[in-house]
């Protein structure tokens, strides 16, 4: 094999690693965005009449375990309408 192919291969493998590390961790992080606002989508799918109210707490206290929860029980509960 050519010397040059081996010189070649490393930039390529380098380039190609760096990518696959940067997209994975892109994904992990839209992950956990999405993860951290199911609440609030879920209000949004289920059209609740208190989204503006639910969205706030998701986005100010959905960092606490019990803040996440509650928004999350409370985009379940169904309300009438």
């Amino acid at each position: 094999m050519p010397r040059y192919i081996k010189w070649l291969a490393l930039p390529l493998v380098l380039l190609f690693g760096v990518g696959f590390y940067f997209a994975s961790g892109l994904a992990v992080g839209v992950a956990g965005i999405v993860i951290y606002f199911l609440p609030s989508i879920i209000a949004i799918e289920m059209k609740h009449r208190n989204f503006p109210a639910l969205f706030a707490l998701n986005l100010l206290l959905g960092w606490t375990i019990l803040g996440w929860v509650g928004a999350l029980v409370w985009a379940l509960y169904k309300t009438e309408k």
